[in-house]
């Protein structure tokens, strides 16, 4: 069966790319280039609940975009980063990073900028056709805040941010509208920690945070009462220990499989020189990591990115995105061994960003 995956670039020009992945030839190919604003090269895409539009954080922007099949790919709408009034100004070094889109109504997308003036999320409605409306809602973090990964709670009522620059991680609620109100937040157990990315398991019980300059996986478990997250004093290595340039590493993010069994985190090497690095650990049925499998070599450092994305529908296939050389590649994930049986590398500037399987 043939597969079809979109990937951004962390560069302009704007393009997103597709890919075909033949799962009984072992195969990767270049599909389509399509262009999007020029300005507006998404760093990281997410599919609505339908999977008929991308969302894209684009710099400066916020994008969506209608997907009518694997080559056919149109720029619906931009809105600027909210908040700060210096986000969105061409001069500072603020840019969209993150998108979430909620898979239940009222469907709201929810962004976070990053580096200066983050202190903000932004929250947007969406038309009837998915494409991005308006920005509803600005929902403050802190001055030293800088959002990097956002997660729902499986009744997407609690909304859970890796705060890097702040140090911590953050709870919020959501009301019907869509708009958030915070719980409250919780620091990192280490003062270096810097969390980037959140996952949390289906049972609503357990939350994943990794941790970059930590280079480690933290687990928590949620307060059924405050709903808040607790560390469960387990954490896990998300570089090989006593590795003795830990510096010259920051981890990247981590994500479920579709059968939640299992859980892969990646981490990035700060110099070309060097690999990156996947992990897998094992998790019970309410969420715990019951162990660590394997902790992997990638082939490349990962760049700006070195993302990991398992199948929406099956454990079997990860794609692994990087952007030093440009590469996406595929995994087979079978009897707890991880086999990479396909790479494309594609020479477009930025290129290697996350990888969405679209079918």
């Amino acid at each position: 069966m043939k597969h079809h995956l979109m990937i951004g670039t962390w560069t302009p020009p704007g393009i997103v790319i597709t890919v075909e992945f033949d799962d009984e030839a072992l195969t990767l190919k270049l599909v389509q280039k399509t262009e999007i604003p020029h300005d507006e090269p998404i760093s990281w895409m997410t599919f609505d609940h339908r999977r008929k539009n991308i969302y894209g954080a684009s710099m400066k922007k916020w994008s969506s975009h209608e997907v009518r099949g694997p080559t056919e790919i149109v720029h619906s709408s931009s809105h600027p980063m909210g908040g700060h009034p210096k986000a969105a100004e061409a001069d500072t070094r603020t840019r969209a990073i993150f998108v979430l889109a909620a898979k239940q109504p009222p469907y709201c997308v929810y962004g976070n900028p990053f580096y200066d003036y983050a202190g903000y999320g932004n929250v947007f409605s969406v038309k009837e056709d998915g494409s991005i409306d308006k920005n509803i809602q600005n929902y403050e973090y802190c001055d030293k805040s800088a959002i990097h990964g956002m997660v729902f709670d499986p009744t997407e009522t609690y909304l859970y941010s890796a705060d890097m620059w702040a140090n911590r991680l953050w709870c919020h609620k959501k009301a019907s509208e869509g708009k958030l109100e915070v719980v409250g937040h919780v620091d990192a157990p280490g003062p270096d920690d810097h969390p980037r990315w959140v996952e949390m398991h289906p049972s609503g019980k357990y939350l994943y945070a990794l941790m970059e300059a930590g280079n480690r996986l933290a687990e928590y478990v949620i307060d059924e009462q405050t709903h808040m997250p607790v560390f469960t004093h387990k954490s896990f290595p998300l570089i090989p220990p006593d590795i003795p340039n830990p510096k010259m590493y920051r981890s990247d993010v981590v994500l479920l499989t579709h059968s939640a069994q299992y859980l892969f985190a990646t981490s990035r090497a700060n110099s070309f020189d060097l690999t990156g690095y996947i992990a897998a650990f094992k998790v019970t049925e309410v969420g715990a990591i019951e162990r660590q499998i394997c902790l992997n070599p990638t082939p490349t450092s990962g760049g700006h990115s070195n993302a990991v994305s398992p199948c929406p529908w099956t454990d079997e296939w990860l794609a692994l995105t990087d952007d030093e050389k440009g590469g996406i590649e595929i995994y087979r994930w079978h009897k707890e061994f991880l086999a990479r049986v396909a790479r494309l590398e594609i020479k477009q500037p930025g290129f290697g960003m996350n990888a969405i399987w679209y079918d």
